[in-house]
């Protein structure tokens, strides 16, 4: 081991495992991007559900360029043109009553700026998120995560406070026999928690409106509305992470505008520049606005709000607008339609859900309804391979990028928002005879 870490160089990638090889991506174009080699794939997972608006977009690169030339940085203790015609665009398309805007580098610490306004606006330090959730990766945002790899991986020599864990309205936590018995059940549940966690403790309940690497699970109708009803009776503040979900992603500009409710806050990141350039925020409704800027704000980043990053987000926005939206809409059901055809040829494929351009595929023995393999029950199945894994492997051999999820029980399926009709049939036949080739 030592002879190893004397001779390795270059970067260390995220998310590894220290075994195996990684693809060294040089180049990309639209949907697709392509190796050191040249070798091509569709890229069905956004990179990291973040390249929204697809790869070598012109328009951004180029604002980007521009803005480079005529100030590249600007402190974020200060005001900056790029900066704030973007906090106007976000206002823009916002729900209503959401108007100011706190930038930041990554969705990690947009999280926890939220938390940090909730908390101290409410004066009260508990703030709830789901099991089977990501928040983010840093000390704070990992104990808002339900993702309990991460949360053993950070809290292995320090731990966080102030966090509370309920339920997510998935069928498998509880025993509902239709969509609208579990959005009952699932608030019930969170009404429970809130109560008997004291609801003079709870700042906020902080949930993606979709679910993003936790299976890009919707609610069931109604629970949105109820949770919404239940923050309201309990004075609790309702924060919606759209790191993931927002930015057409989901077929609105944000997740949770597809439920049709208005939270107290946004926490965004990922799409908002293609991610084009790392930039984050928090978008706050008028009340907070109001005590941020009358109190200020004692906490800050050198690199939030970057103008060139920010440019980057008029840009990417100015896409959205000029027909990515729509084409989300509009593929969507062909997506939708794909992916079922693919659970009904394999028996492997346990569920499918998502909504826009975000799906999940899960997988289970079709015996038992169990996983395969379960890694965060300790299960390693027989021979220590996860065949999911194995399935996302093969997709990659044959020229199709897919996400793995939270638990590694699924795959998260995101392509790029300009993806055509033709390429979603492509990838998912490609898909199709990876898991034929895997599960037979």
């Amino acid at each position: 081991m030592s002879e190893q870490l004397a001779t390795s160089t270059g970067p260390v990638p995220h998310w590894s495992d220290g075994d195996g090889e990684v693809p060294t991506v040089t180049r990309g174009e639209g949907a697709y991007v392509y190796d050191e080699e040249g070798t091509e794939y569709l890229d069905f997972l956004s990179q990291l559900y973040c390249v929204n608006a697809g790869h070598s977009n012109d328009a951004i690169v180029e604002a980007m360029a521009e803005q480079a030339r005529r100030i590249p940085y600007v402190s974020s203790s200060k005001h900056n043109d790029a900066r704030s015609a973007l906090a106007d665009r976000l206002a823009e398309v916002a729900p209503d009553g959401l108007s100011d805007v706190y930038f930041a580098v990554s969705g990690s610490e947009a999280n926890e700026s939220a938390v940090q306004f909730a908390r101290a606006h409410q004066d009260a330090h508990k703030v709830l998120t789901r099991w089977r959730s990501y928040h983010g990766g840093t000390y704070g945002a990992g104990a808002l995560t339900g993702d309990p790899g991460t949360r053993a991986t950070l809290e292995r020599h320090a731990a966080t406070s102030g966090s509370g864990k309920f339920l997510p309205p998935l069928p498998g936590a509880f025993d509902a026999e239709t969509p609208e018995e579990l959005a009952e059940q699932a608030a019930d549940h969170l009404e429970f928690v809130i109560r008997n966690e004291g609801p003079d403790s709870v700042a906020a309940v902080l949930t993606e409106p979709i679910g993003g690497t936790s299976g890009a699970y919707p609610a069931p109708p109604g629970y949105f509305e109820r949770v919404r009803d239940i923050c309201d009776e309990y004075d609790v503040l309702l924060i919606s992470d759209e790191v993931i979900t927002g930015f057409g992603r989901c077929g609105d500009w944000f997740g949770i505008q597809t439920e049709g409710v208005t939270p107290d806050a946004i926490t965004f990141a990922k799409g908002v520049t293609s991610a084009y350039a790392p930039l984050a925020g928090v978008l706050v409704n008028d009340a907070l606005g109001a005590e941020l800027r009358a109190e200020g704000v004692d906490l800050g980043q050198t690199f939030a709000g970057h103008p060139v990053a920010c440019a980057a987000g008029v840009a990417a926005m100015d896409a959205y607008d000029d027909g990515l939206v729509d084409n989300c809409r509009d593929l969507a059901p062909v997506l939708e339609s794909e992916l079922r055809g693919l659970a009904e040829a394999y028996d492997a494929i346990s569920d499918v859900r998502g909504r826009g351009l975000l799906w999940g595929v899960e997988f289970a023995d079709p015996e038992t309804g169990d996983p395969f393999v379960d890694p965060w029950a300790g299960d390693q199945g027989e021979e220590g391979d996860n065949p999911v894994a194995e399935v996302r492997e093969v997709a990659t051999e044959k020229g199709v990028l897919v996400g793995g999820g939270r638990p590694d029980i699924q795959l998260i399926i995101a392509p790029p928002l300009c993806v055509g009709e033709a390429e979603i049939r492509e990838a998912v036949g490609v898909l199709g005879d990876a898991v034929g080739e895997v599960f037979g």
